[in-house]
């Protein structure tokens, strides 16, 4: 009896362990660079439409003219606030109707999106992410 008891409390314990991993998995590739074209890196200019300050990424929003004149909406993610907070960045740092120039880390399927390296604010401020920039092969301005 005491023996099933323990193999018992062994095969629960065991069955917590597997969820417990297999559900962390997920957090893990979602960290990941795999969505960006870590290669390149690219500057546009537009203006903030939202600045979304909360987990898991903070997102800045914003409208872009291409070179065809078309205004195109760009999502463009960063670290979460804690990190962002400690470099210098805070909720009320973009408001609708900014125009800010962004050096991003582009989306390898040339979506309108990106991972952020810095941001310019019109008055000349710099803000960045911690995240250093790569060696470019392609530095388009938009």
């Amino acid at each position: 009896m005491r023996n099933r008891r323990l193999a018992s409390i062994a095969l629960l314990l065991f069955s917590a362990l597997m969820v417990l991993l297999m559900s962390s998995l997920p957090a893990l590739a979602h960290h990941g660079n795999a969505a960006f074209d870590t290669s390149k890196h690219i500057t546009i200019k537009g203006t903030v439409v939202d600045w979304l300050w909360a987990n898991p990424h903070c997102v800045l929003t914003l409208d872009v003219k291409d070179d065809k004149g078309r205004v195109v909406r760009w999502a463009a993610e960063a670290n979460i606030p804690s990190d962002m907070v400690k470099r210098g960045w805070k909720k009320t740092s973009f408001n609708p109707g900014d125009v800010v120039a962004v050096t991003m880390v582009p989306a390898k399927n040339d979506r309108p999106a990106g991972r952020i390296e810095q941001v310019v604010l019109a008055d000349g401020e710099t803000l960045t992410t911690g995240v250093p920039p790569n060696s470019p092969t392609e530095n388009k301005a938009y």
